[in-house]
């Protein structure tokens, strides 16, 4: 028998000074569904590198937008989804950062989203309806039913 199912959803604006309050949600959410201070901690790893990179490319204006996180536990598998209305912009497509060059020698950028990649199972995008989704799904284990991690 898995474990029950837990879900969270958070609207943040397009600016740094929220992730404060997606780090809160996180929190909330982690103790409701028995996280291991591990799994939270890359929880917040994987959504403040996603939500930083939004927030710094996406948009081209100086105006307010709204980002969706939602996280969704349910039978050992975590399911993050975030969207955004900037402008198109799939993260798989970026090249994997050449980690064997010397520091000097590397490009800027793409070690972020490496990280999300060695983080979770698999991650997927799309763009519908004028919005970037990305899936990212991220396999929980020894979870039990009544656990409670510290």
């Amino acid at each position: 028998m898995g474990i029950g199912h837990e879900q969270i959803r958070i609207v943040l604006r397009n600016d740094l000074s929220e992730i404060s309050k997606l780090h809160r949600e996180l929190g909330n959410f982690g103790q409701k569904c028995c996280l291991s201070p591990r799994t939270l901690f890359e929880l917040n790893l994987i959504l403040e590198e996603v939500l930083a990179n939004v927030i710094a490319y996406a948009y081209g204006d100086n105006q307010q937008h709204e980002i969706m996180v939602q996280a969704d536990l349910s039978d050992g598998e975590l399911v993050i989804e975030v969207e955004d209305d900037g402008r198109p912009f799939n993260p798989l497509q970026v090249p994997p950062p050449d980690l064997e060059r010397p520091l000097a020698q590397r490009k800027v950028g793409g070690l972020g989203l490496h990280l999300v990649r060695e983080l979770t199972s698999s991650i997927e995008y799309d763009r519908k309806d004028g919005k970037n989704r990305l899936v990212m799904k991220q396999t929980i284990e020894g979870l039990q039913p009544g656990d409670r991690r510290t």
